[in-house]
């Protein structure tokens, strides 16, 4: 595995090895099985692996974890090669945002609500990064997991509205046994606080099987979810949403692609989840992802 930390050397690079089929894994690093299993499915698709380690400013809001956020490059680097990985960037803050930068990637509507509504900009920081790696890649494949389903649906729309030639690869969830949905943020969290953190993955299970049973009123299976989390003391609910899928416009009756995300803090730590059903008036089919 090669590491590169210009966009100079990494260009450089990539275009000694086209027209080889390019995967990209962005990623703000301290790797985890989910991520691995983006580097997985890049390596079954792609001729090369690509890898970013980057963790974005830009997406950070006032009082956020920026500084917090755990890194460790090292780790990283073992993980990333072990798996697969050929080419990692890893590239310093002024190397992505030169003094004097002035561009912002903007997608409208769909970031406004659910983590766009709790992060506001957050979304533009997103759009913005990839944007800018798309560009210093040229991937022919982009891997994102599906824990974050608003921003796989934001980069899907900006690619699409934008002409990117990338096809974006929407990935599966990837759980612990015990069903938490696995988040680098997981490291945050209290003994205590990952026990009850377990509420999250049964709620969405709860709500599975009601849909299964028959259940499409959107407001009943939102009081059942929130039902579940509030067995937990430690839970503080930010949003429980029902919504289509990618259009992300607000569902009062389960029809058609359908997602149902939910965000809830745990002390310091905001952990998001979702499951996707695909739902219409003859039967249901649900699927966990």
């Amino acid at each position: 595995m090669r590491v590169v930390s210009s966009i100079r050397e990494l260009r450089a690079m990539l275009k000694e090895m086209r027209p080889k089929t390019i995967g990209f894994v962005p990623t703000m690093g301290y790797l985890h099985e989910g991520h691995l299993s983006l580097v997985e499915k890049a390596k079954e698709m792609s001729d090369v692996v690509v890898m970013s380690i980057f963790v974005n400013p830009l997406q950070f809001g006032l009082n956020e974890d920026l500084e917090k956020y755990p890194r460790d490059i090292e780790r990283d680097c073992r993980l990333a090669e072990a798996q697969g990985v050929d080419i990692l960037f890893f590239p310093p803050v002024e190397e992505m945002y030169p003094p004097g930068s002035k561009t912002i990637v903007s997608v409208k509507e769909i970031t406004e609500c659910m983590c766009g509504a709790s992060r506001p900009g957050h979304f533009d920081g997103v759009a913005t990064v990839v944007t800018k790696l798309f560009n210093i890649v040229q991937p022919d494949y982009a891997f994102f997991g599906m824990k974050d389903a608003q921003q796989v649906a934001v980069i899907t729309q900006m690619v699409r509205d934008l002409n990117i030639p990338v096809e974006i690869v929407p990935c599966p969830i990837v759980r612990e046994a015990d069903g938490l949905a696995l988040s680098s943020r997981n490291v945050y969290l209290s003994p205590e606080e990952r026990k009850q953190a377990l509420v999250l993955s049964r709620s969405l299970k709860r709500a599975q099987e009601m849909v299964e049973c028959g259940e499409r009123d959107a407001t009943v299976l939102r009081t059942a979810i929130e039902s579940v989390i509030q067995e937990s003391p430690l839970a503080d609910i930010d949003y429980i949403e029902i919504r289509s899928y990618p259009e992300l416009v607000p569902l009062e009756e389960l029809r058609g692609d359908c997602l149902i995300a939910l965000a809830v803090r745990f002390g310091r730590t905001r952990l998001i989840d979702n499951i996707m059903l695909v739902a219409s008036q003859e039967d249901i089919a649900c699927s966990v992802r």
